[in-house]
């Protein structure tokens, strides 16, 4: 099974977002809060290269934040990335 990562901050209202989608697709994932930790802001912000949030990681891919989450999920490439490692 594929794992999903959802980085996020408080308060979010994007976060929500697209934990809310996630759940809705029945797709388990972890959460990683980052609003008090500056030194996992900064290892986000090398992973991904961005600094907003939520940023979604699926295996390895960054898929990015709730907008392209969303275009992922409209484009059916949410559903292929989440079966590939199925």
């Amino acid at each position: 099974m594929a794992k999903i990562t959802v980085y996020t901050t408080d308060p979010c209202s994007f976060c929500t977002r697209a934990k809310a989608l996630l759940n809705a697709r029945g797709l388990a994932y972890d959460e990683v809060n980052l609003s008090k930790d500056p030194s996992g802001r900064s290892q986000l912000i090398e992973l991904t290269g961005m600094m907003s949030f939520p940023q979604v990681v699926i295996d390895d891919e960054v898929i990015g934040g709730f907008m392209e989450l969303v275009q992922a999920d409209r484009s059916g490439r949410l559903a292929e990335l989440t079966k590939r490692a199925a």
